[in-house]
């Protein structure tokens, strides 16, 4: 392939950026971690092997010298910490713009059209939030129309639940209708859902351990989380709504959850932080922050290739400190691996809300598609994409993948 790789920042995946996946071996099941440059992707397993200097030790911390960068999942190498990923990352930059057009690497690069994408990370432990005002305000409206649109503790503490980590997916993975029993015409009828839904989100990935019965505060974020990456917490809103009273959501939330291939360092999100949406009331100081900050991070959601929504991360009401301090405060621990969710992500306008349900008031509205089609929520055959995009080190946007999915029909 040809070595005049584009190393600018304009095309979203510049030296700047350097977001981190696993693809899997060629006509095997292990994997390899990788780097990418605009559309080429870099093998830093294959770098090691050819003896090139990454800027820190590749033994993994358990002792037993295991390669990190040779692996099916990034958590050995998220263990080494962020002054090993700082290191690599640093490296990395100076081969790329010094050095990679020479013949020597060629080995290292391949297109990225032809690789095949693992999971990114064992994921021990996932939690999603319901951290958008507008959104559970939104929610609230169709569900309560006659009371306050927010449960009255909803201002006072990041909601969130336990979700199902074996059925957390990379992206590309069939969407299989879920079935359940949903109500119709006032009678619970077990059969596939007909409300089926898309929630688009921004997840934390967890590179540190903590202590059983020790918290994690506000200020301690960036010493724990190594990296970002892109949600859609499929959801089964009929399923859903006769179900989730007293407990919440089960089913029509844990049949399939979608996470982007690619992990932006949290290191390359530095110029993305910006000010925070203002809380009232003040909340409990176990959430509060000295320096509060969210993230600049603009969504798109596209349903069969065209753009429907344009959600902003920065909108949310409760910040990724405050939901990682809330996890923890009861003593809860986390684990190398674990994600964490935002939970749907919708701003002010109509053409910044995170879900079908939203976008078509409840099912009422169809969205009106440039094939001539409409939608209320997903049919057997639809595609939905979700991407991102945040300030990046050297100017610009940097593009943080995407998370895909198609619906196959009713799981078997």
């Amino acid at each position: 392939m040809p070595l005049d790789l584009d190393f600018s920042p304009a095309n979203g995946y510049g030296a700047d950026h350097l977001p981190m996946a696993v693809i899997r071996e060629a006509h095997g099941v292990a994997g390899r971690v990788v780097t990418r440059i605009d559309d080429t992707v870099i093998d830093l397993a294959r770098l090691a092997e050819m003896g090139v200097d990454l800027g820190f030790d590749i033994a993994d911390n358990s002792g037993t010298h295991v390669d990190v960068l040779h692996a099916d999942n990034l958590n050995a190498l998220l263990a080494k910490g962020h002054e090993a990923m700082a290191n690599l990352r640093g490296r990395l930059g100076e081969i790329i713009t010094n050095s990679f057009g020479a013949k020597r690497y060629a080995s290292a690069l391949r297109p990225l059209a032809t690789v095949e994408f693992m999971l990114p990370i064992a994921i021990k432990n996932y939690v999603d939030f319901y951290s958008s005002l507008q959104h559970a305000t939104n929610l609230g409206r169709l569900f309560r129309p006659e009371g306050d649109p927010l449960t009255p503790n909803w201002r006072h503490l990041p909601i969130g639940y336990h979700g199902r980590s074996s059925t957390v997916a990379v992206s590309d993975t069939p969407v299989g209708r879920p079935s359940g029993l949903r109500l119709i015409e006032g009678r619970p009828v077990f059969g596939p859902s007909l409300r089926l839904d898309i929630e688009a989100e921004v997840g934390f990935v967890i590179g540190k351990d903590s202590q059983l019965g020790s918290r994690i505060g506000t200020r301690e974020f960036f010493d724990y989380v190594a990296g970002v990456v892109l949600v859609n917490d499929w959801s089964a809103r009929d399923i859903q709504g006769f179900e989730y009273q007293p407990l919440g959501p089960f089913l029509g939330k844990s049949f399939l959850t979608s996470i982007s291939a690619w992990l932006t360092p949290i290191e390359a999100l530095a110029r993305a932080r910006t000010k925070p949406v203002t809380q009232d009331p003040i909340p409990a100081e176990y959430l509060l922050d000295p320096d509060p900050w969210s993230l600049d991070i603009e969504l798109a959601i596209e349903l069969n290739g065209t753009v429907i929504s344009r959600p902003p991360f920065a909108s949310t009401y409760w910040t990724p400190g405050q939901q990682l301090a809330h996890q923890t405060v009861n003593g809860a621990n986390v684990c190398i691996g674990d994600l964490f969710a935002s939970g749907t992500i919708s701003g002010e306008r109509s053409d910044q809300f995170g879900s079908l349900i939203e976008l078509t008031s409840g099912g009422v509205q169809p969205l009106s598609l440039p094939d001539q089609t409409s939608r209320v929520f997903l049919e057997d055959g639809d595609s939905v994409t979700i991407r991102a995009s945040a300030p990046s080190l050297a100017g610009g946007r940097l593009s943080m993948g995407e998370v895909r999915g198609i619906v196959v029909g009713p799981s078997q």
